[in-house]
């Protein structure tokens, strides 16, 4: 894309794309993004410099979460809310490697996802891709293609991957996660992710910092998200920090990061103040 190109619904250089869209993307090398989105990944970067690979390590969790749910747990259909713009190793290409009649449903608050996802998806009628907001997550269950590919009387996944911290509002969260496990049945799954640091002031700082670039967001504690669990188990090791959940160093790789961003590799391995949290947890 270049920089003067124009997303349909958007004005040009209006605000960055929510963290699991272009910004983010830009993170794994993908070129579906603008000069805000580069931008706000700068100044991100300038009080978060592990924050390229935090990015990554969150896309590597997606395809051994999924691996898991589509191997251990015997998932055959998974709804990816939040899936942004398609980049390598997406939740249907991974599941659909290890159950090859998975279902997918993708849904985002983006209508370029749509796009972008129909194009992708055009030859595969087991996965499609809906505009929906997931603070209303009767949009979702009750929309048509949810319907017709998601079978809720059988074991579904339900997957929130780097997006919770992208509803501020408590409640909203919660009802955007949970919406959709009350409707699963016993047995369902849910991969989630969320950006979290250990104290109330570092949690603060980050949030100031991206929302006074326009984005929506709340840095939450791991505490706070464990206090959100309390009734769904939690498939070994829990939750944690996700360059811990399962590593596994001979899966398939991320395409390489942009030069720009070259020199933020490796930073968390200098510590992170901030990270991204969760796991898997199955519904009894």
């Amino acid at each position: 894309m270049t920089d003067d190109a124009t997303p349909p619904g958007s004005q040009p250089g209006e605000a960055p794309s929510p963290a699991q869209s272009r910004a983010y993307g830009w993170m794994l090398g993908s070129k579906d993004n603008y000069a805000v989105d580069r931008e706000f990944i700068r100044q991100t970067l300038q009080l978060v410099p592990e924050g390229v690979d935090i990015a990554r390590q969150n896309r590597l969790f997606l395809y051994r979460a999924v691996r898991y749910l589509a191997v251990e747990a015997g998932i055959t259909q998974f709804l990816d809310l939040g899936s942004g713009y398609p980049t390598n190793n997406n939740v249907h290409q991974v599941a659909q490697t290890f159950q090859p009649d998975a279902r997918v449903v993708y849904a985002d608050i983006d209508p370029i996802v749509l796009v972008h996802g129909h194009a992708l998806l055009a030859d595969n009628p087991n996965t499609t891709v809906i505009t929906a907001d997931m603070t209303q997550p009767e949009q979702i269950l009750n929309h048509p293609d949810t319907q017709r590919l998601i079978d809720f009387e059988k074991p579904v996944a339900v997957l929130m991957l780097s997006i919770p911290h992208c509803i501020p509002d408590d409640a909203d969260a919660q009802r955007a996660i949970f919406g959709p496990m009350e409707r699963a049945v016993s047995g369902s799954y849910l991969a989630l992710t969320h950006v979290v640091a250990d104290t109330d002031t570092q949690a603060e700082e980050l949030t100031a910092t991206i929302t006074e670039q326009g984005m929506p967001w709340k840095t939450r504690t791991p505490a706070q998200i464990d206090g959100w669990f309390q009734h769904l188990e939690r498939v070994d090791p829990g939750l944690c920090d996700i360059a811990h959940w399962r590593p596994d160093p001979d899966q398939p790789p991320l395409d390489n990061v942009p030069a720009e961003l070259a020199p933020y590799t490796g930073q968390s391995l200098r510590g992170k103040r901030v990270y991204e949290y969760g796991g898997v947890l199955r519904k009894p």
